[in-house]
């Protein structure tokens, strides 16, 4: 595998620290990265089988009673676990570790 740029790896383990789903904008608010990084990094975690994405159902939508389109909800998978502990590892290695997750805030899970 290539190495992975911090922003990537610190993408994954906000996804991995979340213990939940997910979607886009709630990590692009926990990271402090813009859409324009975020997305496409979400894209490349999801093709390389970190995560994996599942559409909002329009019944989930109005039990929430909102409107707008419906959300992709995202979700870390076994080998995004074990790349995100690779990453803190690495990270860990250089003394400083830039890709610690901030505290998700509480919400229950979709």
């Amino acid at each position: 595998m290539r190495r992975m740029t911090p922003q990537l790896a610190l993408v994954l383990r906000q996804a991995a620290a979340a213990g939940r789903e997910w979607y886009g904008r709630e990590l692009v608010e926990v990271t402090g990265l813009p859409d324009g990084t975020v997305y496409p990094i979400l894209a490349r975690m999801e093709q390389r089988g970190f995560i994996v994405s599942r559409w909002e159902t329009s019944d989930e939508r109005a039990s929430e009673r909102r409107g707008g389109a419906c959300r992709r909800y995202y979700r870390v998978t076994g080998a995004g676990l074990g790349a995100a502990a690779a990453a803190a590892e690495a990270a860990s290695g250089r003394g400083v570790d830039r890709t610690a997750p901030a505290p998700w805030p509480e919400q229950a899970a979709p």
